[in-house]
């Protein structure tokens, strides 16, 4: 049985998801779903209360590929997506210089301690629905069990549901897919910021 992840996004700012040419790429942020979540799994991302007030869906996206190991950031293919932010340099791993996301001491956070790196998985979708700046919170009246779910979540997200949270889960993303063509329906609520996902009082940026 597929799994069904959801959680809210302090920031909606392209870069997790970040999407382009028909593929969303989950790299950088949330180090627990990206660890956990395998090929068919469902991710619902919905807007925290800090930046939008109704908690409206901000993107769902069924996980069709799996790159583990730091294979993102060492294939060719995908080098010049803005959210490859990393590359390898001898056995460690560096931030590329003037990436739009994050900086140099987000490295553990995001792939995980030198030398094992084991946080450097990267979540990909060609099967999903990115409604950024156009989301709406449409879902709470079709949905209620889901509405009241995100509304009681704080930090961090859900993977463990009930059988009856789950399957109007599963129903929404079947209406969603039934009711929105196009892959994109609008851009990111706003623009690239280089905060980093920091703790203990520290500024924590859009993670």
């Amino acid at each position: 049985m597929n799994n069904i992840y959801f959680y809210k996004l302090t920031a909606d700012n392209g870069g997790a998801p970040y999407v382009r040419y028909g593929l969303l790429s989950l790299a950088i942020c949330k180090p627990k779903i990206r660890k956990t979540a395998k090929e068919g799994d469902l991710i619902f991302g919905f807007a925290a209360n800090s930046l939008h007030l109704d908690n409206r869906l901000l993107y769902v996206a069924r996980v069709t590929k799996k790159l583990c190991d730091g294979k993102y950031y060492k294939d060719s293919r995908y080098a010049r997506r803005l959210d490859c932010i990393y590359r390898p340099s001898g056995t460690r791993y560096v931030w590329k210089r003037n990436s739009a996301y994050h900086g140099p001491e987000s490295i553990s956070r995001d792939l995980g301690q030198h030398p094992d790196y084991r946080s450097a998985n990267v979540l990909l979708s060609g099967d999903f629905r990115y409604f950024g700046i156009a989301g709406t919170d449409e879902y709470k009246s079709r949905f209620p069990r889901v509405a009241r779910a995100i509304e009681r979540l704080g930090r961090g997200h859900r993977v463990w549901l009930n059988e009856e949270l789950r399957r109007e889960l599963m129903d929404m993303a079947d209406w969603l897919w039934r009711t929105t063509k196009r892959k994109v329906m609008g851009q990111p609520t706003s623009a690239p910021s280089r905060r980093t996902c920091l703790r203990g009082g520290s500024p924590v940026g859009w993670c």
